[in-house]
């Protein structure tokens, strides 16, 4: 009852939202200058927010930390986020960095300046706004992982048992047994390193009792405290089925619906905690994000099951045959889900290229097709191996019966009291069904016979074809295995990244509220030839200077032609004057990245309209220069 409690928790506790919070507004705003110092900080956000116990720092002018009170939500509203400063604070510029966790669970960071009086004459440098410890998001991302595979282990062997039904589940308990305990290792692995993941703070903080005590209160550390109880559950469901799988003896209904009903548990505890959690649509998203896990766990963990089999088990071609129908409606179900899931986190078609999240889902699209393409080539050879098996089960059966038609001796009508006739009966019938050619006969892919099934003859060996076939069909599975874990790589990675909408979501709220955003700037050039026979060169670069900002900036530069491909050119440079205040030219000293020229730090000094300069050098004697303008605010 309590887990049940904490599940519909999880489910009706988010309102719609916008996956990962962007800053919409503070007060006072950034760059501001009030006359007298402000009694508390505000900050607003474009969804609910998670605080933490460091959540504001505050700096006076002279980089001292501003002793402050506890964080706490404004007038009730999880959507922002206020501190109290005390009084005398001064004049001067004052720095505000602050840090909270979306509601879908991943920690944003920022920080800005604002002034009392008069600014400083020397703008203080903003701290760092770094959101994770490398050390910590490092370790965090392999747990996530291992828990994506696990899960699948765990639900897509179960699914293989339950759907297909091969005669001998035996080799498979030590796969159901390998995919609960790493589920249950990486769960708890995440929730240790939960707090400090949060927080910034280094894995050695992961022990720290008051960090996890904040964890178990938050909504992902509520998922995971589920996901440890449905596998408890699991682990007493596992027990229940012990003797069942042990004997091989196939689950009963009561059986697989507790099995159904802890897999969609399970998926449950993700759906809760991540993007499904946050943005529009949240009912459906999370619908759809538990049906795609469980598709994607029955494929990629079954697949992992079937091969299992084929090295220690024999395989009895319906059990290859059912699997292929059950993977057929599991991709059908990926197809479906995958489809709204992309609308709902890209927002746009652009979206596909233009961000890391949709640059990521492309990659995984070339993956699943990939897989799709080794799941065909396994089932040709399946009916490959099919065909050829009844064939030669067919043949023998039907001899059979017709020397025993030929050989039998007259009985009284209803058959012998022992039983014998109907037996023979029962026999005849039983060969002709298991050894149709629609493929639904229990011929062994491996050419061993299943448990009481019809035989090929005595002293029958398998073909050179027919061992080839094999051999082909275990090679194609194991590539379907291998690719599926690439798969798992990118779901992974997906389910971190900030998905198109949300970055476009969050560059707006930025632009509204007049916080600085990335600086990019299109610099056409064309380069005349001095050979008339010759045609000139002409493209742009394009210049991202991030934040835009007085300080230190990272610049990126990247050189199209004019199809808008990517040129290679022998040399860029790139400079910065502010002829109001006669600084410059500022080298930025850029450097070759293989692809596209940066330089890590550009800094400018003063807010205001700087001239950019842009010299391209296509060749030893032919060059040009361009220059725009380009604003850096404060």
């Amino acid at each position: 009852m309590l887990l049940g409690a904490v599940l519909v928790l999880l489910v009706l506790g988010g309102g719609p939202a916008s996956a990962h919070a962007a800053l919409r507004g503070a007060d006072p705003a950034d760059g501001s200058v009030v006359k007298t110092a402000p009694r508390s900080i505000t900050l607003t956000f474009t969804e609910s927010v998670g605080l933490l116990d460091d959540s504001f720092r505050v700096f006076d002018p002279d980089n001292r930390r501003v002793d402050t009170g506890e964080a706490r939500h404004a007038d009730g509203r999880a959507d922002t986020a206020r501190i109290k400063l005390p009084s005398g604070l001064g004049t001067g510029t004052f720095t505000v960095a602050w840090r909270v966790v979306s509601a879908d669970s991943h920690p944003i960071a920022g920080a800005f300046t604002f002034s009392v009086g008069t600014p400083s004459a020397t703008p203080p440098a903003l701290p760092g706004t770094s959101v994770e410890n490398p050390a910590t998001g490092g370790l965090f991302n392999i747990g996530r992982y291992a828990a994506y595979l696990a899960a699948a282990l765990l639900i897509g062997t179960a699914a293989l048992v339950a759907v297909c039904r091969p005669p001998d589940v035996r080799p498979l308990r030590g796969l159901l047994l390998a995919g609960w305990w790493g589920l249950v290792g990486s769960t708890v692995f995440l929730l240790l390193l939960r707090g400090p993941y949060e927080t910034g703070a280094g894995p050695a903080q992961a022990l720290d009792p008051s960090g996890l005590a904040r964890t178990l209160g938050t909504r992902p550390g509520l998922a995971l405290v589920a996901r440890l109880g449905l596998l408890a559950a699991a682990a007493a469901f596992l027990l229940w089925q012990r003797k069942a799988l042990r004997e091989g003896r196939q689950p009963s209904r009561a059986a697989l619906s507790t099995g159904a009903a802890l897999a969609v548990g399970l998926a449950l505890t993700w759906a809760a905690a991540e993007h499904a959690s946050a943005g529009i649509q949240v009912p459906a998203a999370m619908t759809s994000t538990v049906l795609h896990l469980l598709a994607m766990a029955v494929w990629l963990g079954g697949l992992a099951a079937l091969l299992t089999l084929f090295h220690r088990a024999s395989v009895p071609s319906r059990v290859v045959g059912r699997f292929s129908q059950l993977v057929g409606l599991a991709v059908t179900v990926l197809v479906v889900t995958g489809v709204y899931q992309s609308w709902r986190g890209l927002g746009s078609v652009s979206a596909l290229t233009d961000t890391t999240y949709g640059r990521v889902l492309l990659a995984k699209l070339a993956a699943v097709t990939l897989l799709l393409l080794a799941g065909a080539r396994s089932r040709r050879t399946v009916t490959r191996e099919r065909t050829a098996r009844n064939v030669t089960v067919e043949a023998p059966a039907e001899t059979g019966e017709r020397e025993a038609r030929e050989t039998r001796v007259p009985e009284p009508v209803g058959g012998r009291a022992d039983g014998t006739a109907e037996s023979r009966v029962e026999g005849r019938a039983e060969s002709r069904v298991e050894g149709r050619a629609d493929g639904t006969g229990d011929a062994p892919v491996d050419g061993r016979a299943a448990p009481g099934k019809p035989r090929p003859p005595a002293g029958a060996a398998l073909t050179p074809a027919e061992d080839a076939q094999r051999r082909a069909l275990r090679r194609s599975v194991l590539a379907e295995v291998v690719v599926s874990v690439v798969v798992l790589v990118f779901t992974t990675v997906l389910t971190g990244t900030l998905p198109g909408r949300a970055a476009a979501e969050a560059a707006t709220a930025e632009q509204s509220a007049g916080l600085p955003v990335a600086s990019v700037t299109d610099i056409p050039f064309t380069i005349g030839s001095g050979d008339p026979g010759v045609r000139g060169v002409s493209g742009k670069v394009q210049v991202t200077l991030d934040p835009g900002r007085v300080g230190d900036n990272g610049l990126q530069a990247v050189v199209y032609g004019p199809d808008g491909g990517f040129v290679s050119i022998p040399e860029l440079r790139v400079s910065f004057s502010l002829p109001g205040q006669d600084i410059g030219p500022l080298d930025a000293k850029v450097t070759d990245r293989g692809g596209y020229w940066a330089a890590d730090a550009v800094n400018l000094p003063l807010p205001g309209a700087w001239e950019m300069k842009v010299t391209v050098r296509v060749s030893e004697t032919d060059q040009v220069s361009e220059s725009k303008p380009v604003e850096i605010v404060r």
